[in-house]
């Protein structure tokens, strides 16, 4: 499902954790995941919100919720070289805190 950012903001208090995926080498989506659910998130006009770097999406999602963020990257690397391990995942997800942003990096 998706949730705009004046969507989020009225549900804040709801984010158990935000995931940020990173889908390409420099672009990134949001994921809230309220009440075990996870939603993409979007823009106030409907559009996908992604950012071309981490820091962007970071300052976005700070100034509006005040949970624990995560950083999930898929690998195409079993892919690429062929191999043909079943259904495995290979998602790797690291967290990037909940700490809110240093003023040099507002």
């Amino acid at each position: 499902m998706k949730l705009t950012m004046k969507q989020l903001r009225k549900r804040a208090n709801d984010v158990e954790r935000v995931v940020i995926e990173s889908v390409d080498l420099s672009l990134y989506l949001a994921r809230p995941v309220i009440a075990g659910e996870e939603y993409i998130l979007a823009d106030d006009k409907g559009a996908l919100l992604k950012t071309h770097n981490l820091l962007a999406m970071k300052r976005q999602l700070k100034a509006v919720v005040d949970c624990e963020l995560f950083l999930r990257q898929q690998s195409a690397y079993d892919e690429m070289v062929g191999h043909s391990y079943g259904a495995q995942s290979n998602t790797m997800e690291i967290s990037l805190g909940r700490d809110p942003l240093p003023d040099w990096l507002q």
